[in-house]
């Protein structure tokens, strides 16, 4: 086959024809020219397709590799996902196994802590019980002394009521009581004359029948409070008395020297001075503020 030989051995070989056998046609030099062309033509193509096909083989070869690459890499990976969840699997496992155990101790806890539980409770139940007379016996010795203040104080009440009557009518003095505690509040000017401070005559012989019913009271402390309406201090009185704080105290404080002057106790003695600010009724007036300006003497229960 004429394919198989080289070009140049063909072309060669057509030469040797034509000089040796110096009487070939002019037809058969044209053909055989025309094969060996064909043959050149061909063998360019298969060197063409040859390159391709190598270059091909070189693509699949590292396309190979690749693929072989990768299958090292997914077997790595699976690997090491199988260890992975290989020790998780463990560590699953001796969880469970932990808890279990856990959940087996804390049943053995809740059946000592219910146990210790009805102990207790057995043990409290007895002590409230020990105790439960003694608190009502208690409870029923403090009614008692309760009872006993109450009557006490309230017969000082009836006696301050019943020695004061005048006054109490004239709205000069009002006298309260509640839960032991007694109140009787003085209007200022059965005390004292407009912005003074010491006691007028007519006040202390208020002070010494209130004395009288006083000195039967041991059981109580006694707080003298001052207290005046909302107009500020003015004139040549600022000098001595800036504010009403000052008049409230030094008013408080000579009532509760008299006291003390007459014979109570100074340790059952106390002095308050409020000034304006705990009003009784509306400074708008003038009937409001004469009731704020007082004296306030309070029966309390020693602590």
């Amino acid at each position: 086959m004429f394919h198989k030989i080289p070009g140049l051995a063909v072309v060669a070989a057509a030469f040797l024809v034509f000089f040796l056998g110096g009487c070939v046609a002019q037809s058969d030099y044209l053909r055989k020219q025309a094969e060996a062309d064909a043959l050149t033509r061909d063998l360019a193509t298969q060197t063409a397709q040859s390159a391709d096909f190598k270059a091909q083989i070189e693509k699949l070869t590292a396309a190979t590799e690749g693929l072989l690459a990768d299958k090292e890499r997914l077997e790595k990976e699976r690997t090491d996902r199988d260890a992975r969840l290989k020790k998780i699997t463990e560590d699953t496992d001796r969880t469970i196994e932990e808890m279990r155990n856990r959940n087996i101790e804390l049943g053995g806890d809740k059946q000592m802590l219910a146990e210790s539980i009805s102990l207790l409770k057995k043990a409290k139940e007895a002590e409230v019980r020990a105790v439960s007379k003694t608190y009502e016996d208690l409870i029923a010795e403090m009614k008692k002394t309760k009872e006993v203040e109450v009557v006490k104080v309230s017969k000082t009440y009836e006696d301050l009521l019943s020695e004061l009557k005048s006054e109490i009518a004239q709205g000069q003095i009002a006298i309260t009581e509640l839960k032991g505690k007694l109140t009787m509040d003085v209007v200022d000017k059965i005390l004292f004359d407009s912005g003074q401070t010491e006691i007028r005559p007519a006040g202390l012989g208020v002070l010494k029948r209130v004395v009288e019913i006083l000195m039967t009271v041991t059981d109580k402390v006694i707080r003298v409070e001052g207290h005046t309406d909302s107009v500020p201090i003015g004139g040549a009185l600022a000098k001595k008395y800036p504010t009403n704080w000052e008049l409230s105290a030094a008013r408080a404080l000579n009532v509760t020297r008299f006291l003390e002057k007459e014979g109570i106790d100074p340790a059952l003695l106390s002095a308050v001075a409020f000034g304006e600010h705990q009003p009784i009724a509306e400074n708008e007036t003038p009937e409001g503020r004469a009731r704020n300006r007082r004296i306030a003497i309070i029966l309390l229960p020693k602590e």
